[in-house]
């Protein structure tokens, strides 16, 4: 699905509504699913619909969160050479509609969320105010700023656990930290570059950032994430023989390296899990492996 809507198009309000909850960016809640991947003897079908669900709760709860941020960004989202098509800043949704559309489906979301487990629901609660308070003002708090756009990710991986009753290690927890802020870092900095066009407006916590800094700042994350990861390997209570994927978690971690800074991306992570080959066939690998050694050595 296409991230960007032309103006001369005239879709109806559904399509418009769709686009704006941004579908292309669920992906990021496959992390509800983590839990589950390591929990491989536990899983039940009552355990996998309840993973599902919350993958389809985070989905559009997260999808609330976007309504919101892009109507608070409208006018300086009308600045950026493709944030200018999306739908609250091209005009083609009338704003009020849309927050009131929002309100409704955060309001279901959370009923049904409670419905099927309340610390789940609490937890997204936490997500939503989080995610205002990031919308309000704390996007404009150097540092803070990519530590708040990575706990999201940390409170994906809770929930998971939460709804399958799996209590996540702490190296597992650390490993998801780093790795967010990792992919949070590495967004700031290709904003920080398209900054750097006049043509562009940035953020205005961009203008407290370099590239030396944020460069730094990754690779302590990157450095962290990948001996975090080894050590969750063998101290996670599980079989040695995890450690066997550690390949292909330093591989995916230098071939996004790769990108940021041969190829130039690495503003939008959730796209580039599914655009670039490498890192997609890399994702399913480690997947594959992990569940077969799992089923096989423990």
């Amino acid at each position: 699905m296409q991230t960007s809507l032309k103006k001369e198009s005239t879709p109806n309000l559904l399509y418009l509504i769709v686009i704006q909850m941004r579908p292309f960016q669920w992906s990021k809640n496959l992390l509800v699913f983590a839990a589950l991947v390591f929990s491989l003897k536990r899983v039940t079908i009552e355990v996998a619909i309840n993973s599902i669900y919350g993958f389809i709760l985070f989905s559009l709860v997260s999808s609330c969160v976007y309504i919101l941020n892009d109507f608070m960004d409208r006018e300086l989202d009308r600045q950026h050479p493709t944030k200018k098509f999306r739908p609250l800043a091209s005009g083609a949704l009338n704003p009020q509609l849309t927050m009131v559309f929002g309100g409704g489906l955060l309001i279901a979301c959370l009923v049904l969320a409670a419905l099927i487990s309340k610390p789940f629901s609490w937890l997204l609660i936490l997500y939503f105010i989080i995610n205002v308070l990031y919308s309000i003002a704390l996007k404009h708090v150097v540092i803070l700023d990519v530590m708040i756009v990575a706990s999201g990710f940390v409170l994906r991986a809770i929930g998971g656990a939460v709804l399958i009753s799996v209590k996540l290690t702490p190296w597992f927890l650390i490993c998801i930290m780093f790795l967010s802020m990792f992919l949070a870092i590495s967004k700031r900095r290709h904003e920080f570059i398209l900054s750097q066009d006049s043509d562009v407006r940035p953020r205005k916590v961009l203008q407290f950032y370099n590239l030396e800094l944020l460069d730094q700042m990754n690779s302590i994350v990157t450095t962290a994430t990948l001996i975090s990861y080894a050590l969750f390997t063998f101290t996670s209570g599980r079989t040695v023989y995890l450690m066997w994927t550690i390949p292909f978690v330093f591989y995916g971690i230098f071939r996004y390296l790769y990108l940021i800074h041969v190829e130039g991306k690495g503003g939008e992570p959730d796209k580039l899990l599914f655009k670039d080959k490498h890192i997609l066939i890399t994702v399913v690998l480690f997947v594959i492996s992990v569940v077969l050694i799992l089923a096989i050595f423990e």
